[in-house]
């Protein structure tokens, strides 16, 4: 989930392409050609998304407990980084990928580009995370797609935000949301999957004719529709956006607090809890890796406490694990969804294209 100072973070190291996180240990010349007299490899290379974020002191702390540099290959967004995973099976650009969610896992599983690996500390992991239980994958991060609503445009005018996914369809919000494509965007595709989950096979594209019929608003990303259109952030606002709903993400609100200029003492804009979609996010060690220990100790360390607890203002995504503690400005502005909805990823897999299809079909076209 990004914000204006995270997207220009993100687009300074999408430039660079690949971005080393501390300047000690060694570098990728330590890699070993193979045999088994060879030097040990002292760098570890993750294949990510552009997302990926951590804080340098602890990316530090484990590279001085485990003696390995830690070096970041940024790929575009998931889908992308995860096709070229796939081309270039057997023989990665690193020793582990990180960034494949619940709306791909299937492929990614299918195509066999990760060697299975049980790593320190799953135990930890919540149970309802554990999708592979082969443990090709390992559970790092969640987060929920939720539509987002403008607390000061329903309180001008006396009106009770939407919920619920029936209430988007009611005539007192028509014209009022934005989403995002579900063939061009992540958060798109998971309110999709979210009408999914509710209303099944039978009920979603009735769902999203009703939708349409009350002037629900497509745009390209999540960009366009967050910081342009939606008139609840801090981008909306300065672009004169006037959709006061927009689909989003539940850790918005805290976001929104955190980067306030001033910061607010509210969040000023609130989650409709029950339109979500949850998104659960995997590192795996990658068949044929060239340094599969130090692959192996990342992993270890993807889930470790120290980790999990620096994800949250980095990435703005949950930990996974039982024992790593939200930030304060999450738990004070943040919202809880016990009920998100959930496609299996099997179904995902079988299923998606021709669900895209057809939305773009009914929604688009």
């Amino acid at each position: 989930m990004s914000t204006t100072k995270k997207i220009a973070g993100a687009a300074l190291a999408a430039a660079l392409g690949v971005t080393t996180l501390s300047a000690c240990g060694g570098d990728a010349k330590d890699k070993p050609a193979g045999g088994s007299d060879a030097p040990k490899s002292k760098t570890v290379t993750l294949v990510s998304h552009d997302s990926f974020n951590a804080t340098d002191t602890v990316l530090k702390e484990f590279e001085q407990a485990s003696g390995y540099t830690v070096k970041v290959l940024k790929s575009g967004d998931a889908g992308t980084a995860l096709n070229q995973e796939i081309l270039t099976k057997g023989s990665p650009r690193g020793d582990v990928f990180f960034g494949v969610d619940n709306t791909l896992l299937s492929r990614a599983l299918d195509n066999g580009i990760f060697t299975p690996y049980e790593a320190e500390g799953l135990g930890e992991v919540k149970p309802e995370y554990h999708l592979d239980k082969q443990h090709r994958v390992t559970p790092v991060d969640s987060g929920d797609i939720c539509v987002n609503y403008d607390k000061q445009y329903f309180a001008d005018r006396k009106l009770a935000p939407p919920q619920t996914l029936d209430d988007l369809v009611k005539p007192e919000y028509k014209n009022l949301l934005v989403t995002e494509n579900a063939a061009t965007s992540s958060p798109g595709l998971g309110f999709l999957l979210a009408s999914v989950g509710k209303y099944g096979e039978a009920g979603w594209k009735d769902y999203w004719t009703a939708l349409k019929a009350n002037g629900v608003e497509v745009v390209d990303g999540w960009e366009q529709a967050y910081n342009e259109r939606f008139s609840g952030s801090a981008g909306g606002r300065k672009a004169k956006g006037d959709r006061p709903l927009v689909v989003s993400y539940a850790s918005s609100p805290p976001v929104e607090v955190l980067y306030g200029e001033p910061q607010p003492a509210e969040a000023p804009t609130g989650v409709a809890t029950g339109t979500c979609f949850r998104q659960v996010e995997f590192a795996g060690l990658l068949a044929g890796a060239g340094n599969p220990e130090g692959g192996k100790a990342l992993l270890d360390f993807l889930i470790s406490k120290k980790f999990q607890e620096d994800m949250p203002l980095q990435m703005f995504v949950n930990p996974v694990t039982a024992n790593a503690v939200l930030p304060e400005i999450f738990t004070k502005h943040g919202v809880v969804i016990d009920k998100p909805e959930n496609v299996a990823p099997d179904a995902i897999a079988q299923n998606r294209e021709q669900w895209v299809k057809a939305w773009t079909s009914l929604v688009v076209k």
